[in-house]
């Protein structure tokens, strides 16, 4: 049995954990890194990079199909899905090479093959040969497809995203479950490409909105493209010889049933802590089986061991992660003297067309607080009409006692964009009057936005109740 002597042992080698291995290593000589799987993180082999190839082959379809409104005539589209497959794992590959090769450039004495489970506190075994005691650890080991019992059966007929990615070729048909980020993201792809696809959701989700009005404005978008059932009723999932059949119950209660080529399972994910063997640490554990944790230090309890990335299930997205393993390995490394590490405005954004995306607070966390709501349609901004994507919302959440920009959700053109200039001016605590004293070109899309903060500035100039209604019909901020 080898066994190794560590000042911080990071587990897991995704986008959390690099970032915690080179924060550490500023503070501690012997910090390794611990890595069961391939690198590569899940970001670059099977999220964010494969999934938006896949988007713009069927962006490019799309819009091929799409240009006769515009007086252009381009012949039928045809679509090879080996062609579109092709470069989508040839260009997946590049962009896992370029992170392979950056994880690999870490001393090799600073890395570990193999998967590592909690002996004790301060004890780790990886695999079955090797044994580190660190004085420090970070969790930080990614998680992975949530599959619900109601696929138990399907076999190879249920495939998760990470599957997707390695066809050779595309299906002729797709049920996907569950219309959240990829849900939505792979589904749209896969039907504008030319698979047959139908959506199924749970309580009428859509995406990660929680405004009631973009909620409903995205459902009935989405499913003027494709069948979209945000509140399905299943009755049924079997196999059936080399399909799925699923009886369900359509919007109007009548009995329906499809037979598709695969079932996409898009059901959420799950972190991956339950095979660490945490039940030999005395961390306390939530509902889920995931230490609790302070979101600002990422400190497990009052203890040495700290989480980030999706392993704290909280939020999964690729730069909440690098941040969250840079503020983990930080203060791994300087214990016991630790400190809050600096967080960015909440941004998120699902690439489906039109776009989603959310800035700042969600409609759901503002609700109970004083606010006014500024809000716009895209379906007769000038910009939108004149490219022949005006279909969206926007509703922009501004505090009713100071004024200031507390979040945004959105559905529309061009949202990944407008996203980042919403997000800046959250985290620069800008009011709405100092939104308005921005810039703004014409013709272009960021016009909308314009429109929603001025509908916003004036509900704020008609309070009689705060200061902030007094400030704003002043120009003051």
């Amino acid at each position: 049995m080898q066994k190794i002597q560590a000042d911080v042992a990071v587990i897991g080698a995704g986008s959390a954990g690099l970032a915690a291995y080179r924060a550490a290593r500023v503070h501690q000589e012997r910090v390794v890194l611990i890595e069961g799987g391939p690198y590569g993180t899940t970001c670059a082999r099977v999220g964010c990079m494969p999934s938006k190839l896949l988007i713009a082959a069927a962006e490019a379809a799309h819009h091929a199909r799409e240009v006769d409104r515009f007086g252009v005539h381009a012949g039928q589209v045809r679509v090879d899905g080996r062609a579109v497959m092709d470069r989508v794992r040839r260009e997946r590959d590049r962009f896992v090479g370029f992170v392979v090769k950056s994880t690999e450039a870490i001393p090799e004495q600073d890395r570990i093959r193999g998967y590592a489970r909690f002996l004790d506190d301060h004890t780790l075994q990886v695999d079955d040969d090797i044994q580190v005691q660190a004085d420090r650890i970070v969790i930080a080991t990614g998680s992975r497809p949530n599959v619900l019992p109601m696929f138990n059966g399907l076999g190879d007929r249920l495939i998760v995203n990470d599957d997707i990615f390695n066809w050779d070729d595309l299906p002729e048909s797709v049920a996907v479950f569950g219309p959240g980020v990829i849900g939505l993201e792979l589904g749209q792809a896969l039907h504008r490409l030319g698979a047959r696809v139908r959506i199924f959701g749970v309580g009428g989700l859509v995406g990660p909105l929680t405004d009631p009005a973009v909620r409903e404005y995205a459902d009935r978008s989405f499913q003027q493209e494709f069948p979209l059932d945000s509140d399905a009723r299943v009755d049924s999932l079997e196999r059936d010889g080399n399909a799925v059949r699923i009886r369900f119950r359509d919007g109007d209660g009548r009995g329906m049933e499809e037979q598709f080529q695969f079932v996409l399972a898009a059901t959420g994910r799950r972190p991956n802590v339950d095979n660490l063997g945490l039940e030999n640490t005395s961390l306390s554990l939530d509902q889920r089986g995931v230490p609790v944790f302070d979101n600002g230090t990422m400190q497990c309890g009052d203890s040495h061991i700290f989480i980030a990335g999706d392993a704290d299930n909280q939020l999964p997205l690729l730069h909440e992660a690098s941040d969250e393993g840079r503020i983990a390995g930080d203060n791994a490394g300087r214990l016991p003297f630790i400190r809050a590490g600096a967080r960015r405005s909440p941004l998120s954004v699902v690439f489906s067309d039109p776009q989603i995306a959310m800035i700042g607070e969600s409609h759901a966390q503002v609700t109970d607080r004083p606010h006014v709501v500024g809000e716009v349609s895209f379906e007769n901004q000038g910009r939108s009409r004149v490219m022949g994507q005006n279909r969206g919302l926007l509703r922009v959440y501004a505090d009713g006692t100071n004024c200031r920009l507390l979040g945004a959700e959105m559905i529309g053109p061009r949202a990944e964009h407008m996203a980042h200039l919403l997000a800046w001016a959250h985290q620069q605590q800008l009011t709405i009057s100092q939104l308005l004293e921005m810039p703004f070109y014409h013709p272009v899309v960021e016009e909308g936005l314009r429109t929603a903060l001025r509908d916003a500035q004036a509900k704020l100039e008609a309070l009689e109740y705060s200061d902030c209604g007094h400030r704003a019909a002043a120009g003051e901020n």
